[in-house]
């Protein structure tokens, strides 16, 4: 080793030190800001469950189920034409939704791949993915409310269900194209038709991870507001037809908080902790589903 080499080694070993030292502090500011953002997070997330708990625990009640929105500034009532309205409108948005998703999730995924019909629609999906939800409303409100002349729950139903299809269309295609394409090779090789390789491998390999998309896409347009002003507005009694406006959970709850009457607020409260508890309900139930595919 030469004199040269000799002097630059403890020169080299104290700038590798130097340097590892400058990446340890870059590591612990990085984790320090990761956490301040976590808990800054999670501050705000505990405050609106905490606030959400407390005032809605206080309108719980047998009524909350059992009876109508009451008239204003009256003792009692619940909330239960809201709560069968939200059911009804959730339940035939999903009936509707779910197959046109999945299906072009199908296509996507098995069919269309790089066309450019398929290229096209990924494109308008994620429009419609990152689109306004109020945006849909005032679309249907043009297209179906305006020429029928009247509010309905099937307006309401025909914009929940646009908000659901591109939650499902993304989330098949993306559980389809995690299935190895070994898999379709083999069933090719053994004869088998493509529809019927779809639906008894792919569809079956990756149906864990579309029901937890379903399960996401439900619980995303549970607490849907805007959508349903412009749609099936709202009904003060208890109605099951779908022709007619229909009262729901969303509308009601910004009907009654935005009220003076201490009976409505408190009724306000209850059904937000009524859909917060079911929207928890659904993504913990969507995170089991996609955990237990995992394993």
């Amino acid at each position: 080793m030469t004199t040269l080499e000799m002097r630059s080694t403890p020169e080299l070993l104290e700038s590798r030190r130097k340097r590892q030292a400058w990446r340890r502090q870059k590591n612990r500011l990085a984790l320090l800001m990761s956490m301040m953002t976590m808990v800054f997070g999670l501050f705000w997330l505990v405050w609106i469950l905490f606030t959400t708990v407390v005032k809605g625990v206080d309108g719980m009640s047998l009524a909350l189920f059992t009876q109508n929105t009451p008239p204003p500034n009256t003792a009692g009532g619940g909330l239960a034409n809201a709560i069968a309205g939200s059911g009804l409108l959730i339940l035939w948005s999903t009936v509707i939704g779910t197959p046109l998703g999945v299906m072009a999730g199908i296509y996507l995924a098995e069919y269309g791949r790089k066309s450019w019909l398929a290229e096209l629609i990924r494109f308008i999906n994620d429009i419609l993915l990152s689109a306004p939800s109020i945006v849909v409303g005032l679309f249907v409100y043009t297209i179906m409310v305006a020429k029928m002349g009247h509010f309905s729950g099937w307006a309401g139903v025909l914009a929940l269900a646009l908000l659901q299809i591109p939650i499902v269309i993304r989330t098949t295609e993306n559980m389809l194209k995690l299935v190895p394409d070994s898999l379709r090779e083999a069933a090719y090789a053994l004869g088998t038709p493509k529809w019927k390789m779809i639906s008894a491998i792919t569809l079956k390999a990756s149906v864990s991870g579309i029901m937890t998309g379903i399960l996401l896409a439900i619980a995303r347009i549970a607490g849907e507001t805007a959508p349903l002003l412009f749609t099936s507005l709202s009904n003060q009694f208890w109605s099951t037809d779908m022709m007619q406006p229909i009262a729901n959970l969303p509308v009601t709850i910004f009907k009654f908080a935005m009220s003076p009457f201490g009976e409505w607020q408190k009724l306000a409260w209850a059904g937000v902790l009524l859909i917060t508890v079911c929207v928890l309900v659904l993504n913990i139930l969507a995170r089991v589903i996609f955990a237990q595919k995992k394993q």
